[in-house]
């Protein structure tokens, strides 16, 4: 699993009655008591998921969690916010600052796990909804129809692109020239597989360090071509 999730309270024994509970569950957990040292902590590690009171020292819950969703390197990480308060306004004031859910003490420790599986599993489901695909050094934005290599845009044209794409969405098969004809191509292009092998060789030219030794997109002889 090797999901990382850090529990911010500034109480003891909630803190290892988490830490022992979650440990059981594969994940890697590390703690705060306090919202400062959870900030830092938060910046530098970029856990998978918060666990976070509402009452800490130096910096509460809600003030902490304004700070995380103001900062674009962590503002998507997802947060359980955990408070003895089970009044309505508490709930409300937390989800409206961006806590993904809100459990109240005291808690069943089998719901908690739950609750923490289930943020987790939509939260890895937004991100495979990615408009990007990463191969490598390869960044494809599939909304701008913009390539870079190393944060270096790579001009590609609109055929090209979407051999680009279709490999990477398709990495590690072996797609036929046939087949990439009639996606990319259409129909009218029947047989004429010359053509996927002309625009591989230009953009080999442009992705690849060397293009006569390929280190992305690899020829299966008498098939088509595969994404490394």
């Amino acid at each position: 699993m090797d999901k990382k999730i850090l529990i911010v309270d500034d109480e003891e024994h909630i803190v290892e009655l988490l830490k022992f509970n979650l440990s059981l569950q594969g994940y890697k957990i590390d703690v705060a008591y306090d919202g400062l040292d959870a900030f830092v902590k938060i910046r530098e590690n970029k856990p998978d998921l918060i666990i976070l009171d509402v009452m800490i020292p130096s910096i509460d819950g809600f003030g902490l969690l304004k700070k995380v969703r103001s900062e674009k390197e962590i503002k998507d990480i997802p947060v359980i916010m955990l408070t003895a308060k089970d009044m309505e306004e508490y709930k409300i004031q937390g989800l409206q600052i961006g806590a993904d859910d809100y459990i109240t003490k005291p808690f069943s420790i089998k719901e908690l796990i739950a609750r923490v599986s289930a943020v987790l599993r939509r939260y890895n489901a937004g991100k495979d909804q990615s408009n990007e695909i990463v191969v490598g050094d390869i960044k494809i934005d599939l909304e701008n129809y913009e390539v870079t290599k190393n944060g270096k845009k790579i001009d590609l044209t609109l055929k090209e692109f979407e051999l680009l794409k279709i490999l990477a969405e398709n990495r590690g098969k072996v797609l036929s020239r046939n087949l990439l004809l009639d996606k990319i191509w259409g129909y009218e292009y029947f047989g004429e597989t010359r053509t996927v092998d002309v625009h591989i060789r230009h953009l080999r030219k442009k992705i690849e360090d060397e293009d006569k030794n390929p280190q992305y997109i690899e020829t299966i002889r008498g098939v088509g071509y595969k994404l490394k």
